[in-house]
């Protein structure tokens, strides 16, 4: 774990990405203000992710889930956020459903293409099992009977 707060900076693309989508066109942010929204914004991950972990441990967890954050936001009054944070939630949930569904598809699709090439490679193989034999039929000269000495 990080000793200090500057340990844990979030990527200065992701923070210029962030503060241009806030802000309207024209406007320009300076090095010094992007450095300070940079720090700001890892000390609040820093404190949600304490007050998320309080809740997890109070109801004796290691993992933080998505309610521990929404309650740590609350805790630290940003209860204005709550309802975007759970439309947000929401999508990312059914995002993750439909990623699923669709990956589950493909896997089904792909064992259904092994099991019918298999199969088609089971009927190639009969197929060929079947010529080989009428060639060596074919090939095989056909014996005459053997006449059998009759005793007059």
């Amino acid at each position: 774990m990080a000793e200090r707060p500057e340990d844990l900076n979030l990527p200065n693309a992701v923070i210029t990405r962030i503060i241009k989508e806030a802000l309207p066109d024209g406007v320009n942010v300076s090095k010094e203000a992007r450095r300070a929204i940079s720090q700001a914004a890892s000390v609040f991950v820093l404190y949600a992710t304490s007050c998320a972990n309080n809740f997890a441990m109070k109801a004796r967890r290691k993992t933080l889930n998505a309610g521990d954050v929404l309650a740590a936001m609350e805790e630290m009054e940003f209860e204005r956020f709550l309802e975007p944070l759970r439309e947000a939630l929401e999508v990312y949930k059914k995002d993750q459903k439909g990623k699923k569904e669709v990956s589950e598809q493909k896997r089904k699709d792909k064992e259904k293409k092994v099991d019918s090439g298999n199969d088609k490679s089971r009927e190639d193989e009969e197929g060929e099992e079947e010529e080989e034999q009428q060639q060596c039929m074919e090939e095989e000269p056909e014996e005459e009977p053997e006449e059998e000495e009759v005793e007059n």
